[in-house]
């Protein structure tokens, strides 16, 4: 997809039903133990985005052989021994470079991630995933803990293993998918905090689905991993995301709207499940029964305090919505989304505030004083090639009396390439130059 600007025009009333994309969460983990299992997995409904789109190109360069059709995806996997590769690139997929930082210790010889966006994934840190593969004797030379990023490959040894949770949780499930193929049996303990416990929730539910043993304590600092497992060939089904659906609702919830949103299951792991709890306590009309979601919005909203580190992918696109809310909305416990695509809360808000909204930062909140009548927009917005941002900035442009211009949309495409397309179905007056 070229670049293109994404005009977003005055929008009164969405009206419509869709299927929710696949979920990019899921994908990418079920692409990664499909490839780590000896024999033929099939996963349903993958989802095609930037971040999955990654994860398909490197377990094939690292060995696994792939088919695709509409409905499904067949992998022959390599199990424990990736093949011989001397460069990977994930492009712009942190959570597909982190995942493959262990699994490339497996491989034979010495593989280099290379750095293809040094204003974005190029910036991000990945030291406490370095410390804890160094741990456990794995060569890698870094540029003070960013890409590009060469790790020795050989042999890892399991046994005690510390790993920081403050910045991701994507480093802790990266040696959950890596450390039970090794001999020994391994003990990981997080230090600190960690971020986005249930996002560790689904990399143990995909494990459990491949046949793999993990015990976690209940608070996810700690975990014994038996050595010498295999991951088993399995079937797989996706399901709808979350993250991506939560622009969608939200743009739903400040409209004159009846929007249904299928395949978002009711007893889902994924956090962003709670952005239906959000907005229902925002007072928005909504029901979620036999795994749709529907909307019937009237533009009302009335602020409230939500605890962002439940559902961290979605907390911008309801931030969006409480732009438009009665008095004040807190979003707190989100200093995380300080280390995503862009810094998602400096950022944002700047932009939010450049189309005419009233938000406030904090180190770890976002402070939205509403306006039920609307922003007055009219402006060019740049959305720090951030998919998120995008798609949250899109919602504020509906209700802005001068629509919003923003660039560099095509960005969109990291986790939802059919955002733009959905949003025209439901009667989204969007123009893409």
């Amino acid at each position: 997809m070229n670049g293109f600007k994404a005009v977003i025009k005055p929008t009164p009333v969405l009206r419509g039903d869709i299927q929710a994309l696949s979920s990019k969460n899921y994908t990418t983990r079920y692409l990664l133990i499909g490839a780590l299992a000896d024999g033929t997995s099939t996963i349903y409904y993958p989802a095609h985005s930037e971040d999955s789109d990654a994860m398909r190109r490197c377990i094939r360069d690292l060995g696994a052989t792939l088919t695709e059709d509409e409905t499904k995806l067949v992998i022959n996997g390599f199990g424990a021994h990736p093949g011989k590769v001397k460069e990977l690139d994930v492009g712009n997929a942190g959570a597909v470079l982190r995942f493959l930082m262990s699994i490339a210790a497996l491989c034979p010889e010495e593989v280099t991630f290379v750095n293809r966006y040094p204003e974005s994934l190029g910036k991000r840190p990945h030291h406490d995933l370095i410390d804890s593969l160094r741990q456990m004797g794995v060569e890698v030379a870094d540029r003070d803990g960013r890409l590009p990023i060469t790790i020795g490959g050989g042999k890892p040894k399991g046994g005690h293993i510390t790993v920081s949770g403050n910045v991701s949780s994507q480093f802790l499930s990266s040696l959950l998918f890596m450390t039970p193929l090794l001999e020994e049996d391994s003990e990981i303990t997080v230090l600190h905090d960690l971020k986005s416990k249930v996002i560790v929730g689904q990399t143990l539910e995909v494990l459990e689905q491949a046949g793999i043993r993990v015990e976690a304590a209940e608070d996810y600092m700690h975990f014994r991993i038996p050595g010498r497992q295999r991951y088993l060939p399995k079937d797989y089904i996706v399901q709808g995301d979350y993250p991506g659906s939560a622009a969608i609702l939200a743009a739903a919830a400040v409209t004159s709207s009846d929007v249904t949103v299928r395949r978002l299951a009711e007893k889902s792991r994924q956090g962003e499940r709670a952005v239906v709890d959000v907005l229902k306590a925002m007072g928005v009309p909504l029901t979620h029964t036999n795994d749709s979601v529907h909307v019937t919005g009237n533009g009302k909203l009335r602020g409230g305090e939500f605890d962002g580190d439940h559902f961290t992918d979605g907390v911008l696109a309801m931030v969006a919505a409480s732009v438009f809310a009665e008095g004040t909305t807190r979003f707190y416990n989100v200093e995380n989304l300080r280390y995503k695509e862009c810094d998602r809360i400096t950022d944002f808000v700047h932009e939010l505030n450049k189309a005419g909204a009233n938000v406030e930062e904090r180190q770890s909140e976002i402070i939205v004083h509403g306006k039920p009548e609307g922003v007055k927009g009219g402006v060019e917005i740049n959305a720090h090639y951030d998919h998120r941002v995008i798609m949250a900035l899109s919602v504020v442009g509906l209700r802005s009396e001068q629509g919003l211009i923003i660039n560099d949309a095509h960005h969109v495409a990291k986790s939802y390439p059919g955002f733009f397309r959905h949003m025209l179905d439901l009667g989204a007056h969007i123009e893409l130059i």
